[in-house]
């Protein structure tokens, strides 16, 4: 997979032409991003599965938690319908600081996202679903045929890893350093031992990727998604990169509280090298061919760069000199 994620904190019109040139720039698969206060993803999916023909279109990362599962389902399976079978689910745990503020950082966790996707499973395959766990189903089902989707778990923790790949058809690991990578292509391999479905398993690196022509402006536009990513990184992540711990929450505590420029303004220099490919187009083919040595596919995610037209063209001409197919 070559895979790009697009964050509909654009215009839904704009997150589709970039889309487009994200297809013409090479990439086989569309995720877009779903947060509550940035727009609804499934429609820029929606216009994409219409003006495209080739690429895979899904949520990357959705949750569990906003929507009932079983309608999750039944979205997805929607925009496979309308992409033509070119759909893919990508599902995980969810951002703590932006989950928080609905009142669901609680409800977090390996069991829920396990169990969102086998019920997904079930639906897709037209059973009628009883469920008591994280969420209850009665007599669930789906009125309509859909097809079997792809599944990729969103996942950087060790249980969730292993579970995906137990589990699941491929793993987004938030990660874009090889250190991380490496570690996360060890936890694959323990849980591939206990496998229980048949489809062949993809570690893709879901990658926060900032690239310009401009080093320097390619590393200041990668402070507001590692923001993000260095408030909902587990210990064990801050303490491989030698990052403290306490800045990392004050980040998260500013971003609940809606200050994204504190949040952004805390962000070290070691949290942009650990938690994001930036730098000019040398640079980034650098650390990509570092990460391809541990995963099997590469996602490119926000920020993508300052200029996002300028990124994808770049993005795409660095996969190609690295042959990520």
């Amino acid at each position: 997979m070559r895979g790009i994620e697009l964050t509909p904190e654009h215009p839904t019109e704009r997150l589709v032409d970039l889309g487009e040139l994200a297809a013409e720039a090479g990439f086989d698969t569309v995720f877009a991003s779903h947060h509550y206060n940035n727009r609804d993803p499934f429609a820029a999916l929606t216009l994409l599965a219409d003006r495209t023909d080739g690429i895979r279109l899904g949520p990357g990362i959705t949750n569990p938690y906003e929507t009932h599962p079983v309608t999750l389902a039944s979205r997805v399976a929607t925009l496979d319908e309308l992409a033509d079978g070119r759909g893919v689910f990508g599902v995980g745990p969810g951002d703590p600081s932006t989950l928080k503020n609905l009142g669901l950082g609680e409800q977090r966790g390996l069991r829920s996202v396990l169990e969102s996707f086998e019920v997904a499973r079930e639906l897709w395959d037209g059973d009628r679903v009883d469920h008591e766990g994280s969420f209850t189903a009665h007599e669930a089902g789906l009125n309509y045929e859909a097809n079997r989707i792809p599944v990729y778990v969103g996942a950087e923790g060790p249980e969730m890893c292993r579970m995906a790949a137990k589990h699941a058809d491929g793993l987004l690991f938030n990660g874009s350093h090889p250190d991380d990578l490496e570690w996360a292509r060890e936890r694959v391999e323990e849980g591939l031992d206990e496998r229980v479905v048949g489809s062949e398993f993809d570690l893709a690196a879901y990658a926060s990727v900032s690239i310009a022509e401009d080093e320097a402006a390619a590393r200041e536009a990668a402070r507001p998604p590692v923001a993000f990513i260095a408030a909902g990184a587990p210990e064990p992540v801050l303490d491989r990169h030698g990052i403290d711990a306490d800045r990392a929450a004050a980040i998260g505590e500013s971003i609940s509280a809606g200050d994204f420029s504190a949040a952004f303004d805390r962000v070290s220099e070691a949290m942009v090298e650990a938690f994001c490919i930036a730098g000019e187009p040398a640079t980034v083919e650098s650390r990509v061919r570092e990460v391809m040595d541990h995963a099997d596919s590469l996602v490119v995610s926000s920020p993508l760069g300052p200029d996002l037209d300028a990124a994808v063209r770049l993005t795409g001409a660095v996969c190609d000199r690295c042959s990520v197919t």
